[in-house]
């Protein structure tokens, strides 16, 4: 081989050499070849802000804290079953008995499920109805309160430990002296006082509270008469009693009158939440009949608060159920509806929304 045809052969090669191998003519690279032999194309996150954030299960009345710099949900667990043999102004169709613990590391990703954290058969002086709980942390350990139905079957308010916000969490072996009704919502301001917050109507017996002790026989207010407050009391330091006498929370109109029992679209019903903004003590609450997250605000934890609007309009469900939370510089409403079971009330599951302030403090509503 002459010198000239090695350099033109040395040219064609280095120019081969060049050309990208995807474009090459190699065995089996037609277009077809190459679709089937690359890898997978990795599914876009889902969209939490649309969708149930909990599948697997059903989860209701969702209550979020930020622990070790993460976000904690503590919900109820709607059992998979049909109950509308049972179905009742008592409730007994909600007939939970176990609690999970969810937790999630941002707001692009699904949350983890870490498993059972307390079963009603490892509480002593509780029977059934394990209904939404709320947690707290302080002194070093993690408490989670929750209410259910005594021996007596009258609801009561527990509390259990853990040193890990993911649970498991072991229980008192009775429940809090004085404590009565559901919904339980600790509140730890910023001088480190905590205080809880809780009451219900109908299922939640809190009519039957009226004159401090339980009667069976009680009914509420009349509807041109004041609506039954929430109930409050601080906490002792041990975070396991009430440290003073339980308080109604007083709930104002913007005239500074008080709310009406026939209000169904602005009185308290259930589900209380304490949170602060910029100073204020934010009061939120379901309606109940209305359907409605509602809110008012104060200028201390146990009031009187001033209705201010709603968070929250209604849901796929008859019940609805909050917590509000800032992580990461943003705000957040954990709620539940009803849209994962098709709509049956028993059977909800836990959602996420962004929660928007307006300039004057009041709350932007949510349209779910």
């Amino acid at each position: 081989m002459t010198h000239h045809k090695i350099l033109m052969l040395c040219a064609l090669l280095i120019l081969f050499a060049c050309v990208p191998v995807s474009s090459q003519t190699l065995p089996g690279n037609t277009p077809e070849a190459t679709s089937v032999a690359s890898a997978p194309t990795e599914e876009p996150v889902m969209d939490i802000f649309k969708k149930p954030l909990v599948t697997h299960i059903y989860t209701a009345d969702p209550s979020a804290h930020v622990f070790e710099g993460k976000i904690y949900i503590y919900p109820s667990h709607d059992l998979d079953h049909d109950n509308l043999l049972t179905a009742n102004n008592d409730g007994d169709q909600f007939d939970m008995e176990d609690y999970h613990v969810f937790s999630m590391e941002n707001m692009h990703t699904l949350p983890v499920d870490h498993g059972e954290v307390l079963n009603v058969k490892d509480v002593p002086w509780a029977s059934k109805q394990m209904w939404a709980p709320d947690a707290a942390f302080k002194n070093g350990t993690y408490y989670l309160y929750f209410p259910a139905r005594d021996k007596q079957h009258i609801f009561r308010i527990g509390v259990a430990t853990s040193k890990s916000p993911a649970g498991p969490f072991t229980p008192e072996s009775s429940y809090i002296e004085g404590s009565f009704s559901i919904d339980p919502c600790v509140f730890i301001d910023d001088d480190g006082q905590a205080y809880i917050i809780f009451g219900g109507l109908m299922g939640g017996q809190l009519e039957k509270w009226q004159t401090g002790q339980f009667d069976p026989h009680g009914v509420g207010p009349k509807h041109n008469e004041p609506a039954l407050g929430p109930r409050i009391a601080r906490l002792a330091a041990d975070m396991l009693r009430f440290d003073g006498p339980v308080q109604e929370i007083l709930l104002l109109d913007e005239d500074k009158t008080p709310i009406l029992a026939g209000e169904g679209e602005k009185r308290f019903f259930e589900a209380s939440w304490m949170h602060k903004y910029n100073g204020v003590y934010y009061f939120s609450y379901s309606t109940g009949t209305g359907h409605q997250i509602a809110y008012a605000i104060g200028d201390k934890p146990t009031g009187p608060f001033v209705f201010k609007g709603y968070v929250l309009n209604p849901v796929t469900g008859w019940t609805t159920h909050h917590s509000i939370v800032e992580f990461q510089g943003k705000w957040y409403l954990f709620y539940h509806d009803a849209t994962l079971s098709g709509g049956v009330d028993y059977k909800r599951n836990i959602k996420v929304a962004e929660l928007t302030y307006n300039p004057d403090g009041t709350i932007q509503t949510i349209e779910p």
